[in-house]
């Protein structure tokens, strides 16, 4: 996948395939659900939000949310990072796995 995101290219309006992800995760600051808030998700280190119990895997990963990570991760959380506790088996059609990254880094 191209890492061509950038604000002008980033989709305010969600997309449809990111109802996937929001049966488990909310977009507004501090308010978790099953998985961790995705508010300002963008150059958060992976496993960092406080109030949030996440895998030890993660935690360790060393990953920063930019579009390259989140299009790794997207594709395929366990094989980004084994051990994750994400039952997640990805996004994988590249278009709306890039859709659903542009969107994340908007908000």
């Amino acid at each position: 996948m191209a890492t061509s995101f950038t604000p002008a290219t980033a989709q305010k309006a969600r997309p449809a395939a990111f109802a996937q992800c929001a049966g488990c995760h909310a977009t507004e600051a501090g308010k978790n659900l099953f998985g961790p808030s995705l508010a300002d998700v963008g150059g958060r280190r992976a496993g960092s939000l406080p109030g949030y119990a996440y895998s030890p895997a993660l935690k360790a990963s060393g990953l920063t949310w930019n579009a390259k990570t989140l299009d790794r991760w997207l594709t395929s959380p366990r094989k980004t990072v084994p051990g994750t506790k994400m039952p997640f088996n990805g996004i994988h059609d590249p278009k709306s796995r890039e859709q659903v990254i542009a969107y994340l880094l908007t908000l």
